[in-house]
């Protein structure tokens, strides 16, 4: 196994950053213009509460998108945020995660009390993300170089759900489909981090012609769908997820994802995590897809031709380690980068070495041709 070591992104944000969790060493390395932020009106009031300046940043940007939905015939305004520039690159289509977070099982304070009922649904979906988990990445992704668009799965993030389609697998993968096909068209890499990365292989197995290459990190891909919590009544399914939402919970799941988490920080990027969960349609999405079945994909990764990165934070303790070796040898064509003294979400913790990893790995062989009539993407 190789390790990605944090010198080789020193040069770009500082040996340390964001170890202490400070922000000013991402602005010292760079030229990232800071602003007073407009949101977009659709996103909840309680974004004017982030303090992080990079998360600001990135919400002020995203955007919705019309995207057809072939399997209910309708339109879906669909939440992303559009790359700066159109480059000669494979595209990066960033997702995100929603961990199973079976392993938290282990650690749940609760876990004795067996009256708590919906005790497994929290395992299951204590972190559900949105695109604004890589506010620290993307920037340094842009400023390589590479055309990168940030993709909210159909049922999380901020897309506008009033009418709200189904939110099961066959739907997520059919929004992803036709919002490439709409605005990109042309072979992309696809960086599925968590639970994303489960999205990720159910989607290139589907759409094969539509990647040119995957990159995975802390890779959640071995669970069995949603397991029994299918099976719950929809009364018992809604309480769980209602609970999903409340702050001490997700404070909880944010001090496991990350090592050495400042308090302050710590309430902040809960925060974060949790914004999208206050549009009104998050417990309707979330319900219907857990009860749907979720993502068994565990037989499709030797079917993946591409090449793919696997990126494995060393102190992992949402997903056991020996998954990621597991992936790397059961992909075809895979290679292996550990990113050390990092926790579940590198992206977030150890910025600077994973943007240098995914961008080293695009880099290589990986021009496309850009087609014509791609005029969406105007500088935002």
């Amino acid at each position: 196994m190789l390790v990605a070591s944090p010198s080789g992104a020193s040069a770009i944000m500082g040996k340390e950053f964001p170890s202490k969790f400070t922000h000013y060493g991402l602005r010292r390395k760079h030229n990232f213009r800071v602003w007073a932020c407009e949101f977009p009106a659709f996103l909840p009031k309680e974004v004017e509460n982030i303090k992080d300046q990079f998360a600001r940043n990135l919400a002020s940007r995203i955007d919705r998108l019309p995207v057809p939905l072939s399997l209910t015939k309708n339109h879906i305004m669909s939440s992303c945020v559009k790359p700066k520039t159109l480059s000669k690159t494979s595209p990066l289509v960033l997702l995100h995660g929603f961990d199973r977070s079976g392993s938290i099982s282990s650690v749940w304070p609760f876990q004795d009390i067996d009256d708590i009922f919906f005790v497994s649904t929290v395992y299951h979906f204590l972190l559900l993300s949105s695109l604004l988990e890589w506010r620290y990445v993307l920037p340094l992704l842009e400023e390589a170089g590479l055309e990168t668009w940030a993709f909210d799965i159909l049922g999380w993030g901020f897309s506008d759900l009033e009418n709200l389609p189904p939110c099961n697998v066959a739907s997520k993968r059919d929004h992803l489909y036709q919002f490439w096909n709409s605005y990109i068209r042309r072979p992309v890499t696809l960086v599925g981090p968590s639970l994303g990365a489960a999205v990720a292989i159910d989607f290139v197995v589907n759409y094969p012609q539509a990647v040119d290459k995957l990159i995975f990190i802390d890779a959640s891909v071995y669970a069995e769908g949603t397991g029994n919590l299918a099976k719950l009544p929809k009364l018992m399914a809604y309480a769980g997820v209602y609970l999903l939402k409340s702050i001490p919970l997700r404070l909880y799941a944010t001090s496991l994802a990350f090592n050495r988490l400042s308090w302050n920080t710590c309430v902040d990027w809960t925060n974060i995590g949790r914004l999208h969960c206050l549009l009104p349609w998050w417990e309707d999405a979330t319900v219907d897809f857990m009860i749907s079945g979720g993502y068994n994909v565990s037989s499709y990764v030797q079917h993946v031709k591409q090449k793919a990165l696997v990126i494995w934070g060393e102190n992992d303790q949402i997903i056991d380690s020996k998954l990621s070796v597991r992936l790397q040898c059961e992909l075809p064509n895979a290679i292996i980068r550990q990113v050390p003294d990092c926790g579940h979400i590198p992206h977030v913790e150890k910025p600077a070495a994973v943007s240098k990893l995914i961008t080293d790995f695009v880099q290589v062989d990986g021009q496309v041709d850009i087609p014509a009539g791609l005029t969406c993407l105007k500088k935002v």
